[in-house]
């Protein structure tokens, strides 16, 4: 008996679904595409239950008659290319031909098609795999694809989809991405009988990026437009110094096709390396195009990815032209670094009177690895004082400003086992404060050696810790803005916010929806600025989007929130003095984790007398 045989056209293309058929969201990608490549002006998606029961895409394209309906049907039918020379020259979306076949076998699928010279359209019925009728029936030009019970065919396969709110997201980017790519095709989507946003035909990408994200983010783009050697760069960037926490809003197009590109990716985020922090991505929304026969769209079955011949010159040749673009606007040499200008902060600095050595001696246990006796842990807190409200206080010494608050304390007993990074346990060791470089790191001198304090790092984990407390204890205080702040959002992160609008609330955050994707912030907790409130209002809803702050994890989530809030939360004086210093070394120690900031970045360095030594090349 043989051992080898020819799969079934029916397994053939369940295996083909596993390829092309991920998720919900894939089989909207396909069938859009479709749509696209037939000339279509309108485009309405429709999906229910994360698109489990119901995904319904229906277009005025050119349509297709009754034998042409039949045959899109099998495998590897395609109107798009011919020879294998064609992938050199493809100008469409779609061109393997297995889109609707696959689909197909993994669902109950209904075609209602009509071209233009025929008098009636034709009906297809499919339910996984299986023809169940072809007749004809009436409707206006263009086609119309029905998808329901998605892997009926192969339970197995719903066991691997996500909730319902997440594969919708996949959804609504992936409609998205398309309406991006063709401003001048009008779009709705309907989520569950709720419109998510309805685009009409727009003249231009900006018209388009403001229909789907708002005026807001509109404000904040700029045109891009450049050329050379057969390279075309266009579409709108951020601003210098507008960045976002998350790459959502940082998308590419390959000659129009929406694309994942490390390539195009990274060469944005290294053009805005002096133009914004660590960890933060640009504002993008830009258009590569060049000869098809230089990109490989055909290297990933969903063709979510393409390759260059000559990845190099793709890259060199976008951060060519960003920098030019940016260079233009006048603001690259001022680039806004974490809500502060670290040029201004360096030159205070140096103008300031640096304290120097001798001015202050502090003593403070920390315990060592085999105890350390109660007394000592409460002398150390009892050093720090009464942890501080989070409300405006008067000015104390390490405060930020005026009205700021000094950074808070940790609870008595809550200080673990401490080690140094040498690997250390120093007990009642004598930090003698030295004095301050760049308004950033703080230098002391200690019996082993010298200590190298990052002061916005150890600001990060007092406030981390603090407000963590005041979240899992529901004792966050809150101030009302008097004039609200306004935010304008695209329509995922309004499905988000309405979600977690509760969850806000309960943290000091009070949002009121004032129209169609429009929010206004009213009230925000008394430690962060009003300035502060929409960039980290977006930087909590990317996290929402990421997945990284769920409500139904209520630890987790407040844990990610006091992460977001500690870097907002701090006021960082530029020109502090040896007792404010010491004040936050006291801080750091009482912490149960001072070692390192909530990021994972080491608070301090330590440098021993040995390692001194070796530096200078000294014998003992």
């Amino acid at each position: 008996m043989a051992k080898i045989r020819i799969l079934t056209d029916r397994v053939a293309n369940q295996i083909a679904a596993g390829e092309v058929i991920e998720r919900p969201a894939a089989v909207v990608k396909e069938l859009v595409e479709n749509a696209l490549d037939a000339g279509a002006t309108r485009v309405e998606v429709e999906f229910r239950h994360g698109g489990r029961s119901l995904m319904r895409i229906e277009d005025n394209g050119q349509g297709m008659g009754r034998d042409d309906a039949l045959l899109s049907l099998e495998r590897h039918a395609t109107s798009k290319i011919v020879a294998a020379a064609d992938l050199d020259r493809l100008g469409t979306f779609g061109f393997r031909g297995e889109a609707l076949p696959s689909i197909a076998s993994v669902s109950r699928f209904l075609l209602q098609t009509r071209e233009a010279a025929a008098e009636e359209g034709t009906e297809i019925l499919v339910d996984g795999g299986k023809f169940r009728h072809v007749r004809a029936c009436g409707r206006p030009v263009g086609t119309r694809i029905e998808v329901t019970q998605l892997f009926n065919s192969v339970p197995a396969r719903r066991k691997f989809l996500k909730t319902d709110q997440t594969e919708a997201a996949h959804i609504v980017q992936c409609v998205r991405l398309y309406a991006l790519a063709c401003p001048r095709t009008a779009f709705t989507l309907i989520e569950d009988g709720r419109v998510v946003f309805r685009s009409p035909e727009c003249a231009t990408l900006a018209e388009r990026v403001v229909e789907i994200f708002g005026r807001q983010i509109g404000a904040e783009l700029v045109p891009i437009e450049s050329e050379e050697a057969g390279l075309r760069l266009t579409g709108l960037i951020g601003r210098p110094g507008t960045g976002r926490a998350t790459r959502h809003e940082m998308i590419t197009f390959v000659n129009t096709r929406p694309v994942d590109s490390r390539t195009l990716n990274y060469a944005l985020i290294e053009s805005y390396h002096q133009s914004l922090p660590k960890g933060r991505y640009p504002l993008a929304f830009v258009f590569l195009e060049l000869d098809p026969a230089a990109v490989d769209v055909n290297v990933h079955p969903a063709k979510r990815e393409v390759r260059f011949r000559s990845e190099p010159a793709v890259r060199s040749f976008v951060i060519r032209a960003v920098l030019q673009r940016l260079r233009e606007l006048g603001e690259l040499a001022a680039p806004a670094l974490a809500g502060s200008n670290l040029k201004s902060e360096i030159s205070e600095a140096r103008s300031a009177p640096a304290p120097v050595g001798g001015i202050s001696n502090f003593s403070f246990p920390i315990s060592n690895p085999q105890g350390t006796p109660a007394l000592h842990r409460a002398d150390l807190v009892a050093l720090s004082g009464p942890p501080a409200a989070l409300g405006p206080q008067p000015s104390s010494p390490g405060a930020g400003r005026q009205g700021e608050p000094a950074v808070g304390s940790a609870k008595a007993g809550s200080s673990p086992a401490v080690a140094g990074p040498s690997g250390s346990a120093p007990v009642a060791r004598s930090w003698r404060f030295l004095g301050q470089a760049h308004g950033v790191y703080a230098l002391f001198e200690t019996p082993a050696g010298i200590v190298l304090l990052d002061r916005r790092a150890a600001h990060e984990r007092v406030w981390f810790e603090r407000l963590q407390e005041q979240f899992r204890e529901g004792r966050v205080s809150s101030q009302r803005l008097l004039l609200p702040v306004p935010v304008e959002l695209d329509p995922v992160a309004t499905s988000l916010l309405v979600d977690g609008r509760k969850f806000l609330l309960e943290h000091g955050f009070e949002v009121a929806e004032f129209g169609r994707n429009f929010f206004r912030i009213e009230s925000v907790p008394s430690w962060m600025e009003p300035a502060d409130a929409e960039p980290f209002l977006r930087d909590v809803l990317g996290a929402m989007r990421e997945g990284r702050l769920q409500e139904r994890n209520p630890d987790l989530a407040r844990e990610e929130l006091a992460r977001l809030a500690a870097a907002k939360a701090i006021r960082l004086p530029v020109a502090a003095g040896p007792e404010e210093n010491l004040d936050l070394v006291r801080q750091l120690f009482a912490t149960r984790t001072p070692l390192t900031s909530p990021a994972g970045r080491p608070t301090y360095v330590e440098l021993s007398h040995a390692e001194l030594d070796r530096r200078f090349q000294r014998s003992n």
